[in-house]
């Protein structure tokens, strides 16, 4: 058992000072001045904020990248890289490279990840159309693969399969119904590229069936202006958009524009998330469409970015711890259970210190990092 006493806690919403109790990887109680029980192990939490642990929503697991040749091909996701970033629950999926990179290699990994002591998801399918899976089938994949909630598809990209309206609308009802059977989220993680047609392939599916708008989830979605009108107005019609955090202050100072935007806009920031494309590769492109930088995205960039918005912009922590727990662990329709500190939910809670740096990181009850350094590595890390 855990007993964390006197911390400043944020469920995301203020809840005051409060001790908590954790045992069998679950949040037993969260009340005032809680007894030490004998056996349980107490840290002091008095100077300090608990928050919920990150819930990053897109993370290429297996690697990203690989757009400049096989030598560009990012490495697999270490899970002290996770940890370091506050991050305890994960959704991974593939990127540009489903032909090389398979669906079977990204669940293996997810599998490993629950092993070493995170909580993980993913989804099958890649940029490319037909969708890679493990069964044949996405329906299938979602619906007897535990691990898989639901798919991912590029949609206005240069990289992107360029399907039809009608294959969006099918692929849309499968997920949705995979989904329903499987009592799963059952989403569709878009990739947004930037060329002009935006949304519109959605919009037109969503204007000529039922499918639920909650169904079609676009991501990177700041990447140009007219992404950016067309998601606000997805969000105001019910639906999420997630933005991805960038490496440098550059990029963090651009996002915190585009939520300032959004508010400005009216859009129900509940419908707003934020995650790190972590290990995958950022890349820039001339007007012939040639290769002209590339990198890897950290995987600390979602906690950054709230530190950012709390430091920089005066949003108040509730509402930046919002956009990376909470708001996400909705959307996966994992909550209270992930990204809320409460009763009944799984322990995974990180402690802050003072200035905002990462102090503890607790997964499922065990403690991960403590003062900031590392109590857990993956199996194969020095």
């Amino acid at each position: 058992m855990l007993l964390i006493k006197g911390a400043e806690v944020y469920a995301p919403e203020q809840l005051g000072k409060k001790d908590i109790l954790i045992a069998g990887g679950q949040i037993e109680k969260v009340a005032d001045a809680l007894p030490e029980y004998e056996g349980c192990q107490v840290i002091d939490g008095n100077g300090k904020i608990v928050a919920p642990g990150i819930v990053d929503r897109h993370v290429h697991l297996t690697g990203g990248g690989g757009e400049g040749s096989f030598h560009t091909q990012a490495p697999p996701v270490q899970l002290s890289a996770l940890i370091e970033g506050g991050v305890t629950t994960v959704v991974g999926l593939l990127g540009t490279d489903g032909i090389s990179r398979s669906v079977e290699n990204l669940v293996a990994k997810v599998k490993a990840l629950k092993e070493e002591g995170i909580s993980v998801y993913c989804c099958c399918g890649a940029y490319g159309y037909p969708s890679p899976t493990v069964t044949g089938s996405v329906s299938k994949d979602i619906m007897f693969v535990d691990e898989i909630i639901g798919l991912k598809l590029a949609v206005s990209d240069h990289r992107a399969p360029n399907i039809s309206v009608e294959e969006l609308i099918r692929l849309g009802s499968d997920v949705r119904t995979a989904g329903m059977l499987s009592g799963k989220a059952g989403i569709m993680t878009l990739h947004m590229g930037g060329d002009e047609r935006g949304l519109e392939p959605v919009f037109e599916a969503l204007e000529r069936t039922s499918i639920p708008v909650k169904t079609f989830q676009p991501t990177h979605v700041g990447r140009s202006a007219k992404l950016q009108s067309d998601a606000f107005k997805l969000a105001k019609m019910g639906g999420t958009i997630d933005f991805t955090c960038g490496q440098f202050e550059k990029k963090f100072e651009e996002l915190a524009e585009s939520l300032r935007a959004a508010k400005a806009e009216g859009v129900p920031m509940e419908k707003v998330t934020i995650s790190s494309d972590g290990q995958g590769s950022w890349s820039n492109y001339d007007a012939a469409g040639n290769l002209t930088e590339m990198g890897v995205s950290s995987l600390d960039t979602v906690y950054r970015q709230i530190v950012y918005q709390v430091q920089k912009e005066g949003m108040p922590l509730e509402e930046a711890l919002s956009l990376g727990t909470s708001n996400v662990a909705k959307v996966l329709e994992i909550y209270p259970k992930k990204g809320a500190v409460c009763e009944g939910g799984d322990a995974d809670v990180l402690i802050i210190n003072s200035d905002m740096s990462l102090n503890t990181v607790i997964a499922r009850g065990t403690i991960m990092m403590n003062e900031g350094k590392l109590c857990k590595k993956g199996t194969y890390e020095a």
